[in-house]
């Protein structure tokens, strides 16, 4: 399933205990969706099981968000991220997503498990700003260079700010949405 929508400017905004939980397989195939999951994406859940997970993804994502999410599983390692995903209708939301490996009985990676809880506005418009940088750059450098030219600003705005790694500075932001 390609997903065809047109974004819209309609937000749907998660309450606080909601928590949108997912399964996919090595190649991010949704495998298990949770009613919150079914709820927000909009789609039926026939739908989505045996899907690219991506059938979600809002065009507002940069795509060095993406790449630093999966080079970091590759390493066996947890990642935290704010994502805005796309329903079905061409709304959109915002999530803080948590996404770890699955590992199978031998200890090899056997899919990825992710849940998602309502970010603080505060955080969202932290990340936001930086998005929008990144989709710029994406643009501009053109298809076969976009991640690249992304990649690189993202890297460059965290080790403005003071960070050492993408973790660190999302960890900074996560800190927001405590105090709010």
């Amino acid at each position: 399933m390609k997903n065809k929508v047109v974004p819209t400017s309609v937000e749907r905004v998660l309450q606080d205990n909601d928590l949108i939980v997912s399964r996919t397989d090595l190649k991010g195939i949704i495998t298990y969706g949770n009613n919150a999951f079914i709820k927000f994406s909009g789609f039926a859940r026939e739908e989505l099981m045996g899907v690219q997970h991506n059938c979600v993804r809002h065009p507002d994502m940069p795509r060095a968000v993406f790449k630093l999410l999966w080079d970091t599983l590759a390493q066996g390692r947890e990642v935290n991220a704010y994502v805005k995903n796309m329903s079905k209708d061409g709304s959109f939301y915002w999530v803080l997503a948590n996404v770890t490996c699955d590992f199978d009985e031998s200890g090899r990676v056997s899919g990825y498990y992710s849940v998602r809880r309502r970010p603080s506005p505060v955080a969202v418009s932290a990340v936001s700003a930086l998005y929008r940088t990144l989709l710029e750059a994406e643009r501009n450098a053109g298809t076969r260079d976009a991640m690249d030219a992304s990649t690189r600003i993202l890297v460059d705005a965290i080790g403005s700010q003071g960070f050492k790694s993408y973790e660190e500075f999302i960890f900074s932001i996560i800190k927001l949405d405590r105090t709010r």
